[in-house]
């Protein structure tokens, strides 16, 4: 068996997933994980399939027969490397304004740290008008690694930056 990720792009419409899906299940393909979303009118995602290794090449043709409905990008990963340590997560909330994933990820790699999973959105401030920037970031700890470190680099910057820092 090979795994495939997939990047998916298209003008968000009704029938999209569906597509994808039928194209991955018609070459013997199983779709094992996403994020996909709709970000401003276009669709956009990621999906991992595991398929026959045989079948791969055929899936790849098919998938790039998509283009004018989704553009679909096609990345053969490294083999998969355990999980150790543990994962830290936490989530940033403040006042929108570039350069809040920039700073963060910058102190995240001074650590030498790779980030798992990063979401983020912006969203109307309830009671003081504009708009606030949200993030929720998991990052995969070697085992051994001093947590309280990074725990207070995060929270040093937090305060730099005037943003809320929560660890969940």
């Amino acid at each position: 068996m090979t795994q495939l990720v997939l990047t998916v792009v298209g003008d968000d419409r009704v029938g999209l997933v569906r597509t994808l899906a039928d194209t991955v299940a018609a070459h013997g393909g199983n779709w094992e994980r996403s994020q996909l979303a709709e970000l401003a009118g276009a669709f956009a995602g990621i999906v991992l399939v595991e398929i026959p290794t045989d079948r791969a090449a055929a899936l790849v043709e098919a998938l790039e027969r998509l283009d004018g409905l989704l553009r679909v990008t096609t990345h053969r990963p490294l083999a998969p490397t355990e999980a150790t340590g543990q994962a830290l997560r936490f989530t940033i909330l403040g006042n929108d304004r570039p350069g809040i994933v920039r700073e963060i990820s910058d102190a995240i790699g001074a650590h030498a740290l790779s980030i798992d999973a990063l979401t983020s959105r912006t969203l109307d401030a309830p009671m003081a008008g504009g708009t606030l920037f949200e993030a929720t970031l998991v990052v995969r700890l070697p085992a051994g690694f001093d947590t309280d470190e990074v725990i207070a680099d995060l929270e040093r910057l937090a305060g730099e930056i005037q943003v809320d820092l929560t660890l969940v």
